[in-house]
Formats: C-alpha cells, sequence, structure tokens
C-alpha cells in the first residue's frame, strides 16, 4: 500500500506581518474601519500608535495573516478612502 504524501505549506512562507500608516479624511473618522477589517478578512489588527482629531486621523496599523488577505485589506482601505503607506523601520527601531 503506497503512503500518501500530504501536502504541507509553511506558516513562514504564507503569513506575514505588515505595518502600515492610515490616515483617514475628516469623513471617515468616527467609522469602525479597523473593526471591519477584522471582520472582512482573516487578519489580527494590532494598533501601534494613533493621533485622531475632528480634521485627520493617523494610525499605525499592523496587520498579521496571509500576503493575500493583507494584499486585500490594502487595497479595500484605500478604495474606501483611506491613504495608506508602509512603515520604514530603522535599524533601531525593533
Amino acid at each position: 500500500m503506497a503512503a500518501k504524501k500530504k501536502s504541507v505549506r509553511t506558516t513562514a512562507q504564507t503569513q506575514q506581518k505588515t505595518r502600515l500608516w492610515l490616515m483617514y479624511p475628516p469623513k471617515l473618522i468616527t467609522k469602525p474601519l479597523i473593526w471591519q477589517i477584522g471582520q472582512k478578512f482573516k487578519l489580527v489588527t494590532n494598533i501601534r500608535q494613533a493621533s485622531v482629531t475632528d480634521e485627520i486621523g493617523i494610525v499605525c496599523l499592523e496587520l498579521e495573516g496571509e500576503r493575500a488577505e493583507v494584499n486585500a485589506a490594502i487595497k479595500w482601505l484605500e478604495k474606501t478612502g483611506v491613504s495608506v503607506e508602509p512603515v520604514e523601520i530603522g535599524t533601531i527601531a525593533g
């Protein structure tokens, strides 16, 4: 009897952790967009830093999950009207 080969995916290849700067326009500041990301996509969200006023919302958000899910969430945010930029982590930051 021949042994079946199992298809194994390593999580290192499919999982990623990405930090992003999100800039919300005034009309989106009160919307629960980070909560919606957690509902719409299979991602773990982690707010690293935030500053919100009546004029603008700036959030440093970490997304963890499969690369395709992270990319889909970024596209969704941009389509919603949020400006998304990658966080550039220096050699000192961890």
